[in-house]
């Protein structure tokens, strides 16, 4: 056999070669999955994340036919569980479900990763409402009249917050209205909604689910949403934007996410999957009763979306003079 044509048949397998493992490759993906997903949530079970994580779980386990596995990894806001996913394999078997804390980490904690490359975004799920209230100890009926004795009484106002994002709330509604509200830190949300009725504290920015019940019963007066739009559970009750706090906005958003680096085709197809589910009239129906508002971004729209959040909490944490982990 001449040279020319043992060249030409070395060509041909090479070719044959490289166009088995492109053709190898592409069914892995088109077939995915073809083992378990594991799901983290990064928080305790019993939260918001938890329930969308399991919601999310059952609809994807039908829909795929394979197991989604809910696997809770509390710890630090949520950084245990998220360096374990920006660590993970890029092939789309592990995913995770963050919020909100996922940009205000940043501002506040030493970390073993990247918030800007540290997961890849499949979509925002949705996002839920805080809403400002007082008690009986502070005889006001509006925001104007809040911040009036805010004003007229400097650190007086005492508003009581679980920590985390609702400290980091109450501390943006510090920063845009200039007033110096003191911020008292409970354990809890419901500690701290009591501790208002109570009149031991005054005021709380709180998601609606947990501050409703009190709404309704009037022993927590609702003075404005802490988000740019009004929720549908408290349809009447005007946003701090409309207000005049020109531009607040503390929503508790959740998204999904997994492994840095994994295939196009796999977070194309897992956000088909969950965007179809999330805009379903029956999960619209389930979120809303959650206090929540459905609300879908896709991948490009998150980067963008992320970026922006961490610069505004750290801005807030700045400004707040937070202490900010050293080691």
């Amino acid at each position: 056999m001449g040279y020319v044509r043992v060249m030409q048949l070395a060509s041909m397998l090479a070719a044959a070669m490289s166009s088995g493992a492109a053709q190898g490759a592409a069914p892995a993906e088109a077939n995915y999955p073809t083992r378990p997903v594991r799901l983290i949530v990064p928080f305790t079970p019993g939260g918001t994340n938890d329930i969308l994580a399991r919601m999310i779980a059952n609809h994807l386990s039908d829909r795929l036919g394979k197991t989604v596995i809910v696997d809770n990894r509390p710890g630090a806001d949520g950084v245990i569980g998220t360096d374990i996913v920006a660590k993970g394999n890029p092939d789309g078997y592990t995913l995770i479900i963050l919020s909100a804390a996922y940009a205000m980490n940043p501002a506040v904690r030493k970390l073993p990763y990247d918030p800007n490359k540290a997961v890849d975004f499949v979509m925002k799920l949705g996002a839920g409402p805080t809403v400002l209230s007082v008690g009986p100890a502070l005889q006001v009926d509006s925001v104007k009249s809040l911040f009036a004795v805010a004003k007229s009484k400097p650190g007086q106002v005492i508003f009581g917050t679980s920590g985390g994002f609702q400290y980091f709330a109450t501390a943006l509604l510090r920063t845009l209205s200039g007033h110096d509200f003191n911020i008292v830190l409970y354990k809890g949300t419901f500690p701290a909604l009591i501790d208002v009725i109570g009149g031991q504290t005054h005021a709380s920015i709180a998601p609606v689910v947990p501050s409703l019940p009190h709404l309704k019963s009037g022993k927590l007066r609702a003075l404005a949403m802490g988000t740019l739009k009004r929720s549908s559970m408290l349809p009447e009750v005007a946003t701090l934007d409309e207000l005049g706090v020109s531009g607040y906005d503390a929503s508790n958003w959740y998204t999904i996410a997994t492994s840095p680096g994994t295939p196009q085709a796999i977070v194309s197809k897992l956000y088909s999957e969950i965007g179809a589910y999330m805009r379903s009239p029956e999960t619209v129906r389930v979120f809303t009763g959650m206090g929540g508002e459905v609300d879908i971004k896709g991948p490009e729209e998150m980067r963008t979306f992320i970026a922006a959040e961490i610069a505004k909490w750290t801005k807030v944490a700045i400004d707040a003079k937070m202490p900010r982990e050293v080691n």
